[in-house]
Parts: structure tokens; C-alpha cells; sequence
């Protein structure tokens, strides 16, 4: 797999109370299906295109995910993670939590000055 490009869009998913419900609706009305993925005591759900390729996910509001709003986050590549994190209270911003890590690499959540989230990605 190659390396994300700084600026890039690398995923998206959506986290709510009931994702099991949610993953169901989306299957229904956009036709992707549905791959649990074992987060230890419960399933959050990949959601795959018709051709099999995995396009975002559905998860449940719990644990480090318990402050992320109900609406879909997308994730963008940073050259600099802390950087991008100082940047965002600099111009007004908000960090919503801690840092968090995933895979090799660490993430965290931002709001912009005008409400919107976004996920950073370093």
C-alpha cells in the first residue's frame, strides 16, 4: 500500500450509539456491504463497495470514540501531527481529546473555528 500523500483523504467513517443499526441502514439504502471488525467485546463494521474494496466505516460512540459526533469524519495526512495541532488552537480551533494511535501512526480530532470536525493523521 502506498504511503498517504500529506493533504490526502484517507478515510472516512461515521461513529454513533447503535453502529450495528446504522451499518444495516447504510447496507440497505446505499447497497454497501457489511465486514465486523472485533474490537474486543464488540463489533464496529467496515462497509464495502460492490466490488469488495472497503470504503468507510460505521462504529459505536464507546471508549476512546465516545466524543466523536454522530456525523461522517473524514481523515487527512499531516506532515506533522503536533504541529497541525498547535496550528489548529493557534487559528482557532479546538483538539477534541487526546491523540490516538492507529496502526504505526497517530491521529486525533479537530474542530475548525466555524464547528466542523475533521480527523488528523500523522
Amino acid at each position: 500500500m502506498d504511503k498517504p500523500k500529506i493533504g490526502q483523504i484517507m478515510w472516512h467513517d461515521l461513529t454513533v450509539p447503535d453502529a450495528t443499526a446504522v451499518s444495516e441502514f447504510y447496507k440497505k439504502v446505499v447497497g454497501w456491504d457489511i465486514e465486523a471488525v472485533s474490537m474486543g467485546g464488540y463489533d464496529d463494521y467496515c462497509m464495502k463497495a460492490e466490488n469488495g474494496e472497503t470504503v468507510s466505516g460505521v462504529c459505536h460512540a464507546r471508549g476512546s470514540n465516545a466524543n466523536i459526533p454522530p456525523q461522517w469524519i473524514m481523515y487527512v495526512t499531516v506532515a506533522d501531527l503536533d504541529e497541525s495541532m498547535k496550528q489548529c488552537v493557534a487559528e482557532g480551533g479546538q483538539i477534541i481529546g487526546e491523540k490516538r494511535k492507529m496502526g504505526e501512526g497517530l491521529y486525533c480530532l479537530i474542530q475548525d473555528p466555524a464547528g466542523a470536525y475533521m480527523m488528523l493523521c500523522g
